[in-house]
């Protein structure tokens, strides 16, 4: 046999071979990505669960890979990627309870906005967009505040490390700078922060539209959707197992709307351990406005509240002036009179006498 008919017979040998590769492996592709999680993703015990849970959410009619991916779906990085999942699937030492890296969970939410659009643009135009450059390289926060492990209890609560790992120094004299700059953009406080895709509920469904007058009633409360992930425990807490706030004005107790979506708020919008109204980050509503809830007035995912006077306040108040043109912080941020506890008497000299005076004749009538 002549060494040229050797080499044409190992060309076609291998021609076959890589046939055959991509014909099984366009085969075995084709079928994980079009049957059931049950028959794929499932069939990892450790993955059992998140598919089980999946299976209940309002997401249960999309596929893993919608908002997972596939192994080509990112190119070479996703083959890498899920490459290194196998790998570690056949691991001894593999980990039971598998979560998500950080990275891995923002790429999850570019896939969320193909669905939520209107919140994503919304949650991208507010504050809760900040990246961890803008939280951790504040000369003005950094220079009066150090830096501390507490702050990834908000900021950056999916980073896998400490704060150490983030940014140095951690002083207050800096300059301060990024340990990796490729985090400079990342999201500090992604979707994941607040909503547990895989929590419990259901699908959104068209009313029924032959009675009008009783689609109103056929909405469903979507304050299920909402709750607080624990950086520590890595678990999300459902707003309705978080402990409603309790707030002093010095002994005096401040009244709390029973928001149970306020519950999230405060999570990060805290007072102080004494829980003394308007310490640390609380901006939880007194004087005027005690009593109600941060969502009275922010709308949920942009936080913006411009239009949120008029919901209450006619155009023109008790006082003959417009509530969106007086001195507060509503309209300058530089006013004295802080929209969250502005009182009578921070504009009426002597609306306090009044108030009290009021009080005392309305407990005469009462006792009389």
């Amino acid at each position: 046999m002549t060494i040229n008919r050797i080499y044409k017979i190992s060309l076609l040998s291998l021609a076959i071979l890589i046939g055959i590769f991509i014909v099984s492996f366009g085969t075995f592709y084709t079928y994980w990505n079009t049957a059931s999680a049950d028959k794929t993703c499932a069939s990892c015990h450790e993955i059992q669960n998140s598919v089980h849970s999946q299976a209940q959410s309002s997401h249960r009619n999309l596929k893993c890979n919608e908002c997972h991916g596939t192994a080509l779906s990112n190119g070479l990085h996703s083959m890498r990627e899920k490459g290194m999942m196998v790998i570690k699937h056949m691991n001894i030492k593999s980990d039971e309870n598998i979560l998500i890296s950080e990275e891995q969970l923002l790429e999850v939410l570019n896939n969320c906005k193909r669905c939520h659009s209107s919140e994503f643009a919304d949650w991208s135009s507010g504050g809760h967009s900040i990246d961890y450059e803008h939280v951790f390289l504040n000369p003005k926060h950094n220079s009066t505040e150090q830096i501390n492990f507490d702050c990834l209890r908000c900021h950056g609560m999916f980073f896998k490390g400490t704060v150490n790992d983030i940014v140095e120094p951690l002083n207050i004299k800096g300059p301060w700078k990024l340990k990796d700059i490729t985090r400079a953009t990342m999201p500090a406080i992604p979707c994941m922060a607040c909503h547990q895709i895989h929590q419990d509920g259901s699908p959104h469904k068209r009313p029924d539209y032959s009675g009008p007058k009783s689609i109103f009633y056929q909405k469903q409360d979507t304050g299920f959707v909402v709750g607080f992930y624990d950086r520590h425990e890595k678990v999300h807490v459902p707003i309705t197992q978080l402990p409603r706030l309790y707030l002093k004005e010095g002994e005096r107790p401040v009244k709390i709307a029973d928001d149970p979506i306020m519950r999230n708020c405060v999570q990060c919008h805290a007072p102080n351990a004494a829980h003394q109204a308007g310490t640390n980050d609380d901006r939880t509503p007194r004087g005027v406005h005690e009593g109600l809830s941060c969502t009275a007035c922010h709308e949920l995912h942009s936080n913006n509240s411009k239009n949120s006077c008029i919901s209450c306040h006619p155009a023109i108040s008790n006082c003959k002036l417009d509530v969106t043109k007086m001195n507060t912080s509503y309209a300058d941020p530089k006013s004295p009179f802080n929209i969250h506890w502005v009182s009578c008497s921070d504009c009426h000299k002597g609306a306090t006498k009044v108030k009290s005076e009021l009080h005392r004749i309305t407990n005469n009538l009462k006792m009389h």
